[in-house]
């Protein structure tokens, strides 16, 4: 099957094919036709399938070929905006507004992105002749709508993109907001890696007899991983993770730690061991966010550690892999964070330091994923099998119940904190900010947390990246997971 195949206008199927994509992907395969109805959709496939795509060409092909597109004659001229996606973070909404412009390139149709953490001003300016496409985050979405400074009333197309991220990062209020000044006649796409019983819930609410498409089994993970389970000390685990880098010359490895302090201070023993490695989290400017994604991108930079904040944001074309140093506080995110490697069917590998302390959550992995992860001891790292378990929270800071963490004082899962900081306008690339409220954002079990910085900016902090890739079609390209605004 090709992108001609699949109804797609010329002008479209010329700038895919340009990227370097000939074969749509299976969610794209079903999607694209249905999004071509003109029908409501909701979607799921696994994390790396292609879901970008499969919303942003037959949105393109809609506004291109109907009445009010074929009558545009160039990018510039004065326009209402007619599509929205909404997506949870910045580094996600410039990378798929980045899709949208490399896919549009041949037709007369244009786009924008704006979220928090920058100045409103240059957003301001940069709406005021109008958009075809407008990609936000929920927060700077409102701002704008507050401050009557955008009109949504002529949206035809909605788009929730990463919906079940939304919703564990606590948007599910901002998101009302928005409908609420929708025209209530428009058709809504919403794409998912998961289909939970809350995204299940808002589709019933906000789609009108959709469509219904999912390519992998709900919670599953790709079968081109492999996944190992290494059983090591607590205080042993940064020796060890040094110790597989070393002795299988491992060039690019994406690490996930439960906490930004831990980030940092695992990068710092790496740096002493002579290993490359720098840290993406919430509390980094969006400039050392870059620099990291781009360095580990380019090979020049060994490990990226990151906070779970970014386990749905890092996108590299075949990365081979995924350390989870510590396990996360919530189950899904597992299938999250290893889908950044085996992704549109490279093989890849996936492995686990799990300490006595991590037990349970290890178990409630399995249970949610149907499988029994195999056990591993490096030699030299035998755990002490009289070790006792503590509470996670006592070396995390991350407060919670028992091992798992959980959402004290009503913040988001693992204390995910909303973000700041993002590229202003069409550039490609994020550019950085601080987050709006004097203070510094919360950390584990936070609510909204607040930095330093602009007025008119996000709210607290977060951060995580997707580096650049070359898969079907998703062109290669920054982008991020982070709580934002």
């Amino acid at each position: 099957m090709s992108f001609t195949t699949l109804g797609l206008t010329d002008a479209i199927v010329r700038a895919v094919t340009e990227a370097g994509y000939t074969a749509p992907t299976p969610i794209q395969a079903q999607a694209i036709p249905a999004v071509l109805g003109g029908g409501d959709l909701l979607a799921g496939a696994q994390t790396g399938t292609g879901k970008t795509a499969g919303f942003t060409l037959p949105v393109l092909h809609r506004l291109s070929t109907d009445k009010v597109g074929a009558a545009l004659t160039n990018k510039t001229a004065k326009r209402s905006i007619r599509a929205l996606v909404l997506a949870p973070t910045r580094e996600l909404a410039a990378q798929v507004e980045e899709n949208i412009r490399t896919y549009a390139k041949y037709t007369n149709l244009n786009s924008a992105v704006i979220f928090g953490g920058v100045g409103i001003h240059p957003q301001i300016k940069l709406l005021a002749n109008g958009v075809d496409i407008l990609v936000a985050t929920p927060g700077r979405l409102l701002d704008h709508v507050g401050q009557g400074t955008i009109k949504l009333d002529k949206i035809e197309i909605l788009v929730l993109d990463e919906a079940d991220r939304m919703l564990d990062m606590g948007f599910i209020h901002d998101i009302k907001k928005v409908l609420a000044v929708l025209p209530p006649k428009r058709q809504n796409l919403l794409f998912s890696a998961t289909f939970s019983d809350e995204i299940k819930a808002l589709a019933d609410k906000l789609l009108n007899n959709p469509a219904s498409i999912e390519v992998a089994r709900r919670n599953s993970t790709v079968e081109v991983i492999s996944q190992t389970i290494h059983p090591v000390d607590r205080d042993k685990k940064h020796p060890m993770l040094s110790h597989l880098i070393r002795t299988n010359n491992w060039k690019q490895v994406l690490v996930f730690t439960r906490t930004k302090h831990g980030a940092n201070k695992l990068v710092e023993q790496l740096g002493r061991d002579g290993i490359g490695a720098m840290a993406i989290h919430g509390n980094k400017s969006q400039s050392a966010r870059t620099k990291a994604l781009a360095e580990f991108k380019d090979g020049s930079l060994t490990a990226l550690v990151a906070t779970d904040i970014a386990a749905r944001g890092i996108d590299i074309d075949q990365l081979p892999h995924v350390v989870n140093y510590d396990l996360p506080n919530v189950p899904e995110d597992y299938v999250h964070r290893i889908g950044r490697t085996g992704r549109a069917g490279a093989t890849g590998e996936a492995v686990s330091l799990v300490c006595v302390d991590e037990h349970q959550m290890l178990k409630d992995i399995e249970k949610l994923i149907k499988q029994t992860l195999p056990r591993e001891v490096i030699p030299g790292f035998e755990p002490d099998p009289t070790a006792k378990p503590q509470p996670i929270q006592l070396r995390s800071g991350a407060p919670g119940h028992g091992n798992r963490g959980g959402r004290p004082g009503g913040g988001r899962p693992g204390g995910a904190p909303r973000n700041g900081g993002a590229p202003a306008g069409r550039s490609a690339a994020p550019a950085g900010g601080a987050p709006r409220n004097g203070g510094n954002g919360g950390n584990a079990g936070g609510g909204r947390g607040n930095g330093g910085g602009n007025a008119g900016g996000g709210r607290g902090n977060g951060g995580g990246g997707r580096g650049g890739q070359n898969r079907g079609p998703r062109p290669a390209t920054a982008r991020s997971g982070g709580g934002d605004r």
